[in-house]
């Protein structure tokens, strides 16, 4: 389940302050806490990051992580002092060059304060060397570095960076990535984006992972383990690169049966959505012992128990679905959650009418008529679930069910224009629900701030009147052939 957190204590002693002369007095700390109401400690206010360059070596049989970060930001405001997210030990910090002092604290706070005070405007280039053992670290009582027999795996949301490399955790500061991994011969690195090149010497092999476009902390992932690599093109053209552990067992197959059809599922979403954003697709199936699915950008983690009882295409969908809504487009604040899961699990309803196996309509009066007015389900709000309920079924299905409440009041040309057009129209950006509903009024020309209040912000069953098609309470609905895939994924974020 998803945990709450606490917001870090004080900063550390006071031999991390720094002396600021009097000239510079308006200089500043950066908060140690980006401001989503959700997760107070997460991300850092002071700076923006462009891009994070990670130079790793990973010992499998000691998971054992060795590191140099190097990480090109900007200041927002005039700076003395910034914290990054990040677990690992530190052994040294630089600045621009210059030696910076360094102090941790917090859960999972490390405060840098550089040689010299930093003005608002400045490109700064933060250079971090670390070392340490991620699985045996951990946050507010949890991990989220997945221990596997060959090796280790990073996938989380909302947190997984910490257990792997210094960074302003929160979706708002996307950056590009390039992830160098040197790892023992026979064992592979796995991360987003492309493969540039690897090479072997003295008994290790590293590989060099280059992500081009704007990503989320949350989204960068790296798997280290002894993996079955495929890859090949999509019809529409998108390379497309899967791995499974080669000690996955009985689930082999189904694992293999399902992911391999990425590339149809990117050329098929593609139609929905608009093209595919990024350079390369694909997914990865390690032996952990997780359940759920994750959305890692161009490099999707599933668990071996998505697979448990066959083949599962309607996982993949879902996860490829969140390369537009989630990864291309970003939320805001994690509040609005309801436009990655809303959008993810209304592509499932897509594809159970694409393969025959139920409308998106009869499965949203099926998920209508299966909840009475009193069930909890209604008084979750998927505009703003809360921490707490921000993965719950809710915000999947009642998510869904607000989406396809609007294609009934504005119509299927509306309807369609918009799911295609709204990536582009933040493409790489950040989002909310406030501006997709903006953006919703603007193609359609319709005043649809009653809609979205009823199904998305109102603690309470919306009465089915109020939107054409929605069955009456009461009716008896036939469960569509595909809902027992899609229930399937209910927990895929269950983590």
């Amino acid at each position: 389940m998803h945990r709450r957190m606490i917001a870090p204590g004080a900063l550390a002693a006071a031999s991390v302050l720094l002396a600021i002369p009097a000239s510079a007095a308006s200089y500043s700390p950066g908060t140690p806490g980006i401001g989503d109401p959700y997760y107070p400690s997460y991300g850092n206010g002071g700076y923006d990051v462009s891009h994070y360059d990670l130079r790793l070596q990973y010992q499998p049989k000691t998971d054992e992580l060795q590191g140099t970060a190097t990480i090109l930001a900007k200041t927002t405001q005039d700076l003395s002092r910034f914290d990054l997210d990040f677990l690992l030990d530190v052994s040294e910090v630089r600045v621009n060059g210059a030696k910076a002092s360094f102090a941790t604290s917090g859960e999972h706070e490390l405060v840098v304060t550089p040689k010299t005070p930093l003005a608002k405007g400045t490109q700064i280039t933060v250079v971090v060397r670390y070392s340490g053992v991620p699985s045996a670290k951990s946050a507010y009582g949890f991990t989220s570095w997945h221990r596997t027999p060959d090796g280790g795996v990073a996938a989380n949301e909302p947190e997984a960076a910490w257990w792997w490399f210094p960074s302003n955790d929160h979706p708002t500061d996307k950056a590009t990535y390039d992830v160098s991994v040197a790892v023992p011969d026979g064992t592979q690195a796995l991360s987003n984006g492309t493969l540039q090149s690897t090479a072997s010497k003295l008994g290790w092999t590293r590989y060099n992972w280059r992500q081009n476009k704007p990503q989320a902390t949350y989204l960068a992932t790296l798997a280290l383990g002894r993996f079955d690599i495929t890859t090949g093109t999509s019809d529409g053209g998108v390379p497309v690169i899967n791995a499974y552990s080669k000690d996955l067992g009985d689930t082999d197959g189904a694992a293999r049966a399902s992911v391999e059809r990425t590339g149809e599922i990117v050329d098929w979403l593609s139609g929905y959505f608009g093209p595919y954003p990024f350079s390369t697709a694909g997914g990865y199936v390690p032996n952990t012992t997780t359940g759920y699915a994750l959305e890692t950008q161009t490099r999707i983690y599933y668990s071996p128990k998505q697979f448990a009882n066959g083949s599962n295409t309607s996982v993949v969908v879902h996860e490829l679905a969140h390369q537009w809504y989630g990864d291309y487009v970003s939320l805001k604040g994690w509040k609005d959650i309801w436009i990655n899961e809303g959008f993810a699990r209304y592509a499932q309803w897509l594809w159970s009418e694409h393969e025959g196996e139920g409308t998106a309509q009869e499965l949203a009066d099926y998920v209508y008529a299966s909840h009475p007015a009193d069930d909890a389900f209604w008084t979750v709000k998927p505009g703003d679930p809360g921490p707490d309920e921000q993965f719950g079924d809710a915000v999947y299905n009642r998510g869904a069910l607000a989406i396809q409440a609007l294609r009934n009041e504005i119509g299927d040309d509306a309807f369609f224009a918009i799911l295609k057009g709204w990536p582009k129209e933040h493409a790489y950006g950040n989002a909310s629900v406030a501006d997709f509903q903006e953006y919703a009024e603007q193609v359609s020309g319709k005043q649809l701030s009653a809609l979205f209040d009823t199904w998305l912000f109102q603690p309470e069953k919306p009465a089915a009147p109020s939107v054409r098609a929605l069955v009456k309470t009461g009716t008896v609905v036939a469960q569509p052939k595909s809902w027992k895939k899609i229930e399937a994924t209910n927990e895929v974020h269950g983590h």
